[in-house]
């Protein structure tokens, strides 16, 4: 064999393999409901999103990760079922984010802000928390929202 055929044939194995692996990716992609979602602060102010829901394990582990972007009043609402020490991480996540953990009744427990993409530093819920919400990072920040703030949906079970 020629050295270009090998490179040739190199480069189309390489080729079946990328396509392969990147078909697999793609049919274990998660779809995901949404439905809106209401941040009450202790000052009176409310803030209105839209919540894809992240409700099984499937959704949960897929989170925002490969996601180019977000649009600014949208994000993602992780339940867990139950409450429980939550950690998270940005493995695979390509946009800076705010995670709100949140107890079972809607309230804020704590924020950790602008979470680094790509990052595999482990984010602690630091307490028992039913849900996470993931935000565009910076959004905490704009709006003021605060721990002991709420959050009102259907799926918490708090809608007004």
């Amino acid at each position: 064999m020629t050295a270009l055929f090998r490179t040739v044939m190199k480069s189309a194995v390489l080729a079946l393999l990328f396509f392969t692996f990147a078909g697999v990716a793609q049919a274990q992609q998660q779809n995901f409901t949404s439905e809106p979602l209401t941040i009450e602060s202790a000052a009176g102010k409310s803030h209105d999103f839209v919540a894809e829901l992240a409700l099984n394990n499937a959704q949960r582990e897929q989170g925002l990760m490969f996601r180019k972007s977000m649009p600014l009043e949208n994000g993602m609402l992780f339940d867990f079922g139950q409450e429980r020490d939550v950690a998270m991480w940005m493995r695979n996540t390509l946009i800076p984010l705010d995670m709100l953990f949140i107890a079972r009744d809607g309230r804020i427990t704590h924020i950790h802000e602008n979470a680094v993409p790509h990052s595999e530093a482990i984010i602690s819920s630091r307490g028992a928390v039913k849900f996470v919400l993931e935000l565009n990072g910076g959004t905490a920040k704009r709006y003021g929202i605060k721990p002991g703030d709420m959050v009102r949906s259907a799926q918490i079970g708090n809608r007004k």
